[in-house]
């Protein structure tokens, strides 16, 4: 499977319709679910842990934060990488988010294409592995030439 599963956290409409659309056509994610509270995030996330990759989280959210979601994930599989996008990405509140186990942070306002850049990083990673998990084409034996025989 090449592509990743992504959930979204996001209590913005707007923001999360064009982050959606963004991350499918540019990072060719597969947006798998959408949430806009903590309650709702955390539930999702932590009974469905086989069905998502990536989970990009805001920070503030409609009812809860996403420091909260963070922390509800914290023994997620080490495959499934949570990050957070928030207008909120001060030195103090990215160590935070690294603390309760983010993989990375990045801000709304100037980070978004490194956002993208990580998703297409993971695309690959995921593809990478995909691809060598699989055995390489062996030769059948009726593509195998002939043995010779000495007489």
């Amino acid at each position: 499977m090449s592509t990743v599963r992504t959930f979204i956290v996001e209590d913005n409409p707007t923001i999360r319709e064009n982050l959606v659309g963004t991350l499918r056509e540019v990072a060719r994610v597969d947006p798998v679910g959408l949430a806009d509270t903590e309650a709702e995030s955390t539930r999702w996330l932590t009974r469905n842990m086989a069905l998502w990759d990536l989970a990009i989280v805001d920070l503030f959210l409609k009812d809860g934060t996403g420091l909260s979601v963070l922390q509800a994930c914290r023994h997620r599989d080490p495959a499934q990488k949570m990050v957070v996008l928030s207008n909120h990405a001060t030195p103090d509140m990215r160590r935070r988010c690294l603390q309760l186990g983010a993989d990375a942070v990045f801000d709304k306002a100037t980070e978004v294409d490194d956002l993208i850049d990580y998703c297409l990083r993971r695309r690959q990673a995921r593809f990478t592995t995909t691809a060598a998990s699989y055995p390489p084409p062996s030769a059948s034996p009726s593509s195998r030439p002939p043995a010779s025989t000495a007489h």
